[in-house]
């Protein structure tokens, strides 16, 4: 690289480059640590809303002790997966911290699915239970996917229990997933299978502004923990009440989405991911605490990842060099 061109990685070459799933919980955890000792810069995220329930969001972010800094532009429109499309796209732009040039952009939709993964994984450590190992997936798509990935790096699963409103996808996902995994694979006709026997359950539908949400308390046994990945559109404001604990990535942010509408039956959360992994704020106390992560999805999760895919890229010879 010279200082008038930078590193550009489409789709295929960030995926060419196959960041492991374990590394990528070891960079959020440096992340979030920095973040639990006030180390980092990261305003809230603005964002532009073209259709309902579709969204267009900047996510800048600096880890000075990553020396990582950036932004993404993301986007996420529920209506795409009828056409073909992801339902998640955008780029990432990194930038140098001592000039502030950029060095690299690149696609960030591979980055997104598992970084949020990732964090749903390091949530789980400090508030599952670490026996935890059978596990419910509420939507079967890309993150169905990625927590699953993520969870089986830390838990011992054994188990899983997979549901969607479209019963071919979850057929879809059990060949596939189960090709992965040596797990017990079990399709659920009803939500409520894939909830009521789970140690760990991830909901990952789109975020609705308006949500009609389907988890009531009772399906939820003592000791389980949730991953809301799509906020509160799964959980119902009984459920959301009965929770011991609730967290979240970043206190901030979640109070600016429940000022523009989200989050309106949320109990404030006890803690964020940065005070967890830094200990101010303590995990699970006991193996019946019912316990949430409402992770909204921050861009210090980007910068933590992205850096690292981009010297791996350049190690391996992935990427074209483009001038600005």
């Amino acid at each position: 690289m010279t200082q008038d061109t930078l590193l550009y990685l489409s789709r295929a070459d960030v995926e060419a480059v196959a960041l492991d799933m374990a590394t990528i919980i070891n960079l959020l955890e440096q992340a979030f640590r920095a973040k639990g000792q006030g180390q980092v810069e990261m305003p809230p995220k603005p964002g532009i809303h073209p259709r309902p329930d579709a969204f267009i969001h900047a996510m800048p972010a600096y880890i000075p002790a990553m020396r990582a800094a950036g932004i993404k532009w993301v986007s996420g429109f529920p209506e795409n997966k009828d056409k073909g499309l992801p339902y998640i796209s955008g780029l990432l732009v990194l930038n140098d911290v001592d000039t502030g040039l950029p060095i690299a952009v690149m696609d960030c939709t591979w980055i997104t699915a598992k970084r949020t993964g990732a964090a749903t994984a390091l949530a789980a450590r400090y508030l599952a239970r670490p026996d935890s190992h059978t596990v419910g997936i509420l939507a079967c798509g890309v993150q169905g996917r990625s927590n699953l990935e993520a969870l089986a790096v830390l838990f011992p699963i054994e188990r899983v229990v997979a549901y969607d409103i479209h019963p071919e996808r979850i057929e879809a996902y059990i060949n596939e997933m189960g090709d992965r995994y040596d797990f017990e694979f079990v399709a659920a006709r009803s939500p409520q299978e894939a909830v009521v026997d789970s140690d760990i359950i991830v909901t990952s539908g789109p975020i609705l502004l308006h949500p009609r949400p389907t988890i009531p308390a009772d399906w939820i046994k003592p000791g389980a923990f949730g991953s809301a990945v799509d906020f509160d559109s799964y959980w119902t404001p009984e459920a959301l009440a009965a929770m011991d604990r609730i967290s979240t990535d970043d206190h901030a942010q979640f109070h600016y989405y429940r000022s523009v509408g989200y989050f309106q039956h949320t109990p404030d959360p006890y803690a964020d991911l940065g005070e967890l992994v830094v200990g101010s704020k303590p995990g699970r106390q006991n193996a019946d605490e019912r316990t949430l992560a409402m992770n909204l999805g921050l861009a210090i999760d980007d910068m933590a990842v992205a850096p690292e895919i981009v010297r791996r890229a350049r190690a391996m010879g992935i990427g074209s060099e483009l001038p600005f």
